[in-house]
């Protein structure tokens, strides 16, 4: 939900870690300084994006020899991963898309 205190960064932040944790996937931004906070708090980490393209990249080239599932790092990827990591990247770019 919004945080009224646009006048508190810090606690705007917190507000939106403890989201965060809770595996809320963003928070309401009432006052455009609380955009750039918001988008720290839920952007993904650049090694998370990363490990999310390489899944893909893994998966196309298991799909292109007939194969349903991968192994990346030692452990093996399939749909679901594809599912969660494709998640990962849409947030990512709608997040730079407003950058």
């Amino acid at each position: 939900g919004p945080f009224g205190d646009f006048s508190d960064p810090d606690a705007y932040v917190a507000s939106a870690k403890r989201g965060a944790t809770l595996g809320i996937e963003g928070k309401w931004a009432i006052h455009p300084t609380q955009i750039e906070l918001a988008n720290s708090v839920f952007s993904p980490p650049e090694a998370e994006v990363t490990k999310a393209r390489r899944i893909i990249e893994e998966l196309r080239k298991a799909e292109a020899e007939g194969k349903g599932a991968a192994a990346l790092d030692g452990k093996m990827i399939d749909a679901a991963s594809e599912r969660m990591a494709n998640n990962v990247i849409a947030v990512a770019d709608a997040i730079a898309s407003k950058g």
